[in-house]
């Protein structure tokens, strides 16, 4: 493993989530990029529990079966553990520290404030990302650390070792998801505006907010699709079923027809989705708080989630900032031999930005 910072070449990026499995291949060409493959398949349940990989066999089962069915051919491969099986924190150090310096500091004393568990069990990587002054105005480098559990690691390089492919690196699904928006936000955002990107996953929600394409904040909240999906099934009594692309068939009713004795399943689906706004508002009032904070001008809406209609506009009137669902397709300009559909776009960030570290 590479770690959860760097480059690769020529290798798939591979998602791996409770309910779905995604495959992408880009390639590059010259200054554009080409969707070379994109699959998905149905994660048979049981398989991925709480972001670990419990049957490693039966995944990389169907890691082959998927990559042998669409002939995607590669021999590399890139894939992301959720954020809330990870540790990540952005800390500032002396500038004068030299690498070996800086490495022993990370390993020791900064492992041990913010790891929950002993250094001996986590898989930790940082990387270097720039210079600024502190309070009394000497220069620090800004690091970016994260880590997980060995044990959380090796499920998933295990998994693809088993489908025959060499990993070269498991890394956080924020970032994965971050790299496939980093242009659009450095277009977008100045250094004085931060955005909230918001990752709707099937069993929880992924918040980060980001300035100049770093995670100044990240929170993950136990809210998702699939518990959207159950509250909207027990309220209309009716089973609940295993379906990936249930958002997709969603819209988020008005309120006001949400309140009608005859659309419980409505009423059930706004509360979960009050819910989530109110803990997305938590999340920006404590950054706010935070001494270096910048204005929040954006709420970007990634994931599986975010491919429910209305969505953007919901979350905009709830919280009074403007909210809109990603297009990485559109974002990273790629070239695609077939039409991926609007509603598909937003759930395909992490998977693009793993594609993308291996092109």
């Amino acid at each position: 493993m590479t770690g959860f910072f760097g480059g690769g070449s020529q290798g798939v990026g591979i998602e791996l989530t409770p309910l779905r499995m995604q495959v992408a291949q880009l390639e590059k060409r010259g200054a554009s990029l080409r969707l070379k493959a994109l699959a998905a398949a149905e994660m048979p349940e049981g398989l991925i529990q709480d972001g670990q990989v419990v049957d490693r066999d039966g995944v990389a089962e169907l890691i082959k079966n998927v990559m042998q069915e669409q002939k995607i051919k590669a021999k590399r491969a890139a894939l992301a553990i959720p954020s809330h099986r990870a540790v990540t924190r952005l800390v500032k150090l002396p500038a004068e520290l030299d690498d070996m310096e800086l490495r022993e500091n990370i390993e020791n004393e900064q492992a041990a404030l913010f790891l929950p568990y002993p250094r001996e069990e986590a898989d930790l990587d940082f990387q270097k990302l720039g210079l600024s002054r502190g309070e009394d105005d000497q220069e620090q480098v800004e690091v970016l650390l994260a880590a997980t559990r060995k044990e959380t690691t090796d499920g998933y390089l295990e998994a693809a070792q088993k489908a025959g492919l060499t990993v070269r690196s498991v890394e956080i699904t924020s970032f994965a998801l971050l790299r496939a928006l980093r242009e659009q936000m450095r277009q977008t955002f100045t250094d004085r505006e931060a955005a909230a990107v918001v990752d709707i996953g099937y069993d929880n929600t992924e918040i980060n907010i980001v300035v100049n394409g770093i995670p100044h904040f990240a929170r993950d909240v136990p809210i998702g699709v699939l518990e959207m999906q159950n509250a909207v099934s027990r309220a209309a009594s009716m089973p609940v079923s295993r379906n990936p692309n249930w958002a997709q068939t969603m819209t988020v009713p008005e309120e006001g027809d949400a309140t009608m004795p005859t659309n419980r399943p409505g009423m059930a689906l706004i509360r979960v989705l009050q819910e989530l706004g109110d803990e997305l508002r938590r999340s920006i009032d404590f950054y706010r708080d935070q001494p270096d904070a910048v204005e929040v001008v954006q709420i970007l809406l990634a994931g599986p989630g975010a491919a429910m209609g209305g969505l953007d506009e919901y979350m905009s009137n709830r919280l009074g900032i403007a909210a809109s669902c990603i297009d990485p397709v559109r974002t990273l300009n790629l070239e695609v031999a077939q039409e991926i559909p609007p509603a598909e776009r937003s759930g395909l960030g992490v998977v693009l930005g793993l594609a993308l570290r291996e092109a």
